[in-house]
């Protein structure tokens, strides 16, 4: 059962955060993993493994009189490995980018929208990694501000995803980037850019002495059924929005390898920015005042409107260690 009402709070109840679509908030599995994730950084000795085991410990919400649950207090760590707070994080980027997505759509109705998704060879350690990412940003840069790229490019939200090679150990780094261009995109070849010229252009931004693995898709436009086009946009956001790095890539159980595989993404992705918006897209974020993603509020990140209804009250929920749950005081 998931409800508060009615509910006796010196009875020790679950928490249970169930939203207005029906869906069940995964407080409990995100705290678990969250424990895992310091349980190792605490056998490496990184000092901020005590930071780390206490984010998401005490979480405050308001309930409105309809009944409406919302986080209203909490402390999170954003460590880049956080489970807990890459879940939050993930929430917020969607959210954000959607609201941006749709503000450009109004200001440029004729604009085309290009999914494109750029990698390089996996490394095998943290300190490779560490540098390959800093290439990979330097590299995008370059490649934003070739003649025949900017020339119809409206905006782009880039993101950085590391994934772990499960046969052999390696780390795959690539960047998902929604780019929006001018609609004369696909008119000409002195505008258009086929999947080879993504390719040869990407290789030469990196500097690379061999060929790169570049995608490029357009997402489909439907001018008869807006809410069609809408929907593959957002599942292009979906896409570009998504975890940085998947907690199930170094809590496999496997002790030996989840210590190394954390040790090196902790030196690898330490102060990286691992989102980035740019031209028009970058515009909107800043006028509509919407703070960093990656070290911004993470209380406040969903959708639901209930900070317009009326407080009722407030409840509390803490982690409790032993009984690995949320409890409401």
């Amino acid at each position: 059962m998931c409800t508060h009402d009615n509910m006796d709070l010196d009875q020790k109840t679950v928490l249970c955060d169930k939203k207005a679509n029906g869906k069940v908030q995964p407080w409990k599995e995100k705290k678990l993993a969250n424990v895992g994730y310091f349980e190792l950084l605490e056998i490496l000795q990184f000092k901020k493994a005590e930071r780390v085991s206490t984010c998401g410990e005490i979480l405050e919400f308001d309930i409105t009189h309809e009944g409406r649950m919302k986080l209203a207090k909490a402390w999170f760590c954003k460590s880049p490995l956080c489970p807990m707070c890459n879940w939050r994080k993930t929430m917020k980027r969607s959210i954000q980018t959607t609201k941006i997505i749709e503000e450009v759509i109004r200001q440029k109705p004729k604009a085309r929208w290009l999914f494109l998704t750029l990698s390089v060879k996996n490394v095998f350690d943290g300190k490779e990694l560490d540098k390959s990412l800093k290439a990979m940003a330097e590299g995008f840069r370059r490649l934003m501000l070739y003649k025949k790229v900017k020339q119809n490019m409206i905006g782009f939200m880039r993101s950085t995803e590391v994934t772990v090679n499960k046969k052999d150990g390696s780390y795959n780094q690539h960047m998902h980037v929604l780019l929006c261009v001018e609609s004369k995109y696909f008119k000409g070849a002195e505008n258009y850019l086929s999947q080879e010229d993504w390719t040869s252009l990407w290789q030469k931004a990196m500097k690379l002495d061999y060929v790169p693995v570049v995608h490029i898709e357009a997402v489909k436009n439907k001018k008869r059924n807006k809410k069609k086009e809408v929907t593959a946009i957002q599942a292009a956001v979906q896409e570009t929005a998504k975890y940085s790095v998947k907690d199930a890539d170094y809590l496999t159980g496997n002790l030996e390898n989840d210590l190394e595989v954390v040790k090196d993404l902790e030196e690898g992705l330490y102060r990286k920015r691992m989102i980035a918006y740019g031209g028009l897209l970058k515009e909107v974020h800043k006028r509509f005042n919407l703070d960093d993603v990656e070290d911004g509020d993470l209380v406040r990140v969903d959708d639901e409107d209930s900070d317009v209804e009326e407080k009722a009250y407030s409840i509390v929920a803490f982690w409790n260690w032993e009984q690995q749950n949320y409890y409401l005081n």
